[in-house]
């Protein structure tokens, strides 16, 4: 039985932009664009009513901004995931975006390849966003604060491993890097996240990255100095 298309929603307030990633995506028989929004209540509003399985936002628009949007799209059509488009490599909105619910981020330089590769990715389930450039964006716009503040939900819960493996997923490592440098095999690994999402309850590498920079765990200092060379 042939798979339904998964069916995008492309939001930019750019019209060649808007066309420019519909005709990239419309040949593929595996996509299908089911509608085109010029801003981030227009896309919200469409969402609603199109149910698309993934929105392709552009982060930066009027009337609504892409994070402002998505966050209303996380509770308003939580089964429409949000893959987030920027101009920039590092952008505080992305940030905001994933940290309001997005599954994603994509710099608008990206090639076709890695366009449909990011929108099967998100469709999944899955952060499509690769580790080292998640770490950098976090680890330039997130800062922990200088007052004490209550410690993440379910950080008690972790056991000094899970805390190992969250700090070396912050500092930008992925899977198969974290499991050579633990000695563990890349399924403990993945076991080992799963439970640290849970106890966190954050729902993705993403979110877990975030909140180990507000908590303290890491700073961008740290993070920089430890990553393999």
């Amino acid at each position: 039985m042939t798979e339904a298309p998964i069916r995008v929603l492309i939001a930019d307030d750019q019209p060649l932009v808007r066309r420019g990633l519909s005709l990239i995506l419309s040949p593929d028989p595996s996509f299908e664009v089911v509608g085109e929004a010029e801003n981030g209540a227009q896309a919200v509003d469409l969402a609603r009513r199109l149910r698309p399985d993934v929105v392709v936002m552009d982060i930066r628009m009027p009337v609504l901004d892409g994070v402002a949007a998505t966050a209303e799209l996380a509770a308003a059509a939580p089964g429409s995931r949000v893959l987030a488009l920027s101009t920039f490599d590092m952008d505080e909105y992305v940030v905001g975006a994933l940290r309001a619910g997005a599954y994603g981020f994509l710099p608008k330089d990206s090639s076709p390849e890695d366009l449909s590769a990011a929108i099967r990715t998100v469709h999944a389930g899955e952060a499509a966003v690769a580790p080292r450039l998640l770490t950098r964006l976090i680890s330039t716009f997130v800062t922990a604060p200088r007052d004490p503040r209550p410690a993440p939900t379910g950080l008690g819960e972790l056991t000094p491993r899970e805390v190992e493996v969250w700090r070396l997923m912050a500092t930008g490592l992925d899977n198969t890097e974290i499991a050579r440098a633990l000695e563990l095999s890349p399924s403990t690994v993945k076991n080992h996240i799963t439970r640290i999402f849970d106890k966190l309850a954050v729902r993705d590498r993403a979110q877990a990255v975030i909140a180990a920079y507000e908590s303290g765990l890491v700073t961008a200092r740290a993070a920089a100095g430890e990553r393999p060379g």
